[in-house]
């Protein structure tokens, strides 16, 4: 019994799970191509709208603009800051930077922002094997990816993040034509804090050699009534130009919490400002920064009524060589102890008010703080034992409120709602220990190979048939992956070797932590 009760205390219902499941194999159908595929091509969108669908053309007009930009080659290029609108308004911006490039290189990554997917604290690199634009197709650097996708805590493989992103996509044909050979490495980078932010720059720095060059692609400031953003009415060209020097200063001083200081005091509206942080995290001095062009779509257009700013820059010196940073399961928003120890005496506190009162608290009311991190929505699961033996869990694997909702919900059912145990008493509730698991969101693994025992929670689907285990479970029972997917191929109601054909796997990861005993 007491096995069994281990095994029900960390699984959800089928039916929720077939939910949950259902939800994102909506949202990531397309993610079926596998890192390994022998060629895989993403044909970007933005032919024939963003720049000429026609090759010649194509090549024509950007060989123009390459032509007409003044710039030296510098052999130490190592980095560049490139704008990211329709060729028409920011080609020969971008150009004269691309132009710079005054040596070849194995390696580019552009880190482009998600304008379109919420990507919190994520990143996204595709699976494919090439980018195809008019001018052909380049491969990508399947290999540095793979690297990338072993930090499962910020590096995600999301399809629908590259669906008509123009942010990295745009800058592709300028760089094929300029550097012809090289592998490709396209990054769409979510709503980052700054851990999560400077854990990426240590990643990607850890990684990469001289013979990588990283290409940011931004906007600055978006103004107008269409951007929501007009913080002045006179002479807009010289307040817009003073605004992104501002911001540019502050980039130059490779700074990037004063960088991001700048453009939230300002709220000054930079499109990447995300993807420029990353950057500035990873340079060091003696790097100098160069600004190569700026102009404005309303000095182009003669219209300052609606106008984005667009600016190019190439940082000069070179990549150190530096040491790889291990993959760790721990997500940049970590819970610190003190996190922790909030959120186990706000479960305990809630289980006392509401056995007295019968409604649930307010943290106020049980003069509890509720700090800034606490408040994000994640999902969690409030276990309670007394002695060896549980007394009740509930929890929810999607995330649906506030973390801290969640724990006083979550506290509450598992105290008088869970139907396998009757309701806790108020003369037992000293004697129960209060153990929490905040979750991270579930994402889809390619095969069983790819989960880790003690790490990773599981949800297994076939045939309209579900089950999860928490992370805790496969080690406090002493199984291996095998018999883990076996017992929760079973506990989902089918054969124990059910899950080695046909059945699909989601992992998440739990912060685990208890009341000292």
């Amino acid at each position: 019994m007491k096995r069994r009760q281990k095994i029900c205390a960390a699984t959800l219902t089928v039916l929720i799970v077939g939910m949950i499941v259902a939800m994102l194999n909506a949202n990531d159908a397309n993610s079926s191509n596998p890192i390994h595929a022998k060629k895989s091509v993403y044909r970007s969108s933005l032919a024939g709208t963003w720049y000429p669908d026609d090759p010649e053309e194509l090549r024509k007009q950007l060989q123009g603009f390459l032509q007409d930009a003044d710039t030296e080659p510098m052999s130490d290029a190592m980095a560049l800051i490139l704008p990211h609108a329709g060729y028409q308004y920011s080609g020969r911006t971008a150009a004269r930077a691309v132009k710079a490039l005054g040596k070849s290189y194995k390696r580019v990554i552009v880190l482009g922002p998600s304008h379109r997917v919420s990507l919190p604290d994520q990143l996204s690199v595709p699976q494919v094997s090439h980018f195809e634009t008019p001018l052909g197709q380049v491969p990508l650097d399947r290999a540095f990816i793979r690297r990338l996708l072993e930090h499962r805590s910020l590096f995600k493989s999301k399809p629908i993040a590259h669906q008509g992103e123009h942010s990295v996509q745009i800058e592709l044909p300028l760089l094929q034509l300029q550097l012809q050979d090289f592998q490709f490495v396209p990054i769409v980078v979510g709503q980052c804090s700054l851990p999560a932010i400077e854990r990426t720059a240590a990643i990607l720095k850890g990684l990469i050699d001289d013979q990588t060059l990283v290409v940011v692609s931004t906007d600055f400031t978006h103004f107008g009534n269409r951007f929501g953003y007009a913080p002045f009415t006179e002479d807009i060209p010289g307040k817009l130009e003073e605004l992104d020097m501002g911001a540019y200063d502050t980039i130059a001083a490779l700074d990037a919490p004063a960088f991001l200081q700048y453009q939230e005091e300002t709220e000054a509206t930079i499109c990447g400002r995300v993807p420029i942080a990353i950057l500035l995290a990873m340079l060091d001095a003696p790097v100098q920064a160069q600004r190569i062009d700026y102009t404005t779509s309303g000095a182009l257009t003669g219209d300052f009524a609606n106008s984005v700013s667009y600016l190019s820059a190439v940082f000069r010196g070179t990549w150190p060589a530096a040491t790889a940073v291990e993959p760790s399961t721990e997500a940049p928003g970590a819970l610190t102890p003190a996190d922790q120890a909030t959120l186990l005496k706000l479960a305990r506190q809630t289980i006392s008010y509401y056995l007295e009162n019968g409604e649930a608290p307010e943290p106020a009311q049980l003069g509890i703080d509720i700090g800034p991190k606490l408040q994000t929505k994640r999902a969690a699961f409030v276990t309670l034992k007394k002695g060896m033996r549980l007394r009740g869990c509930i929890g929810d694997i999607m995330p649906r409120q506030a973390l801290y909702q969640s724990v006083i919900s979550h506290a509450i059912n598992a105290a008088v709602n869970d139907r396998r145990f009757q309701p806790v008493t108020a003369a037992e509730l000293e004697a129960l220990h209060i153990e929490i698991s905040a979750l991270t969101v579930p994402e889809q693994v390619g095969s069983a190979q790819d989960i880790r025992i003690g790490t990773d929670g599981v949800i297994l689907q076939k045939g309209g048939r579900s089950a999860v285990f928490l992370p805790q479970v496969a080690p406090e029972q002493g199984w291996n992956v095998e018999q883990t997917l076996g017992n929760l191929a079973q506990k989902a109601g089918l054969s124990a070797d059910a899950w080695r054909e046909g059945a699909s796997f989601l992992v998440f990861q739990a912060e685990v932590f208890g009341e000292d005993q």
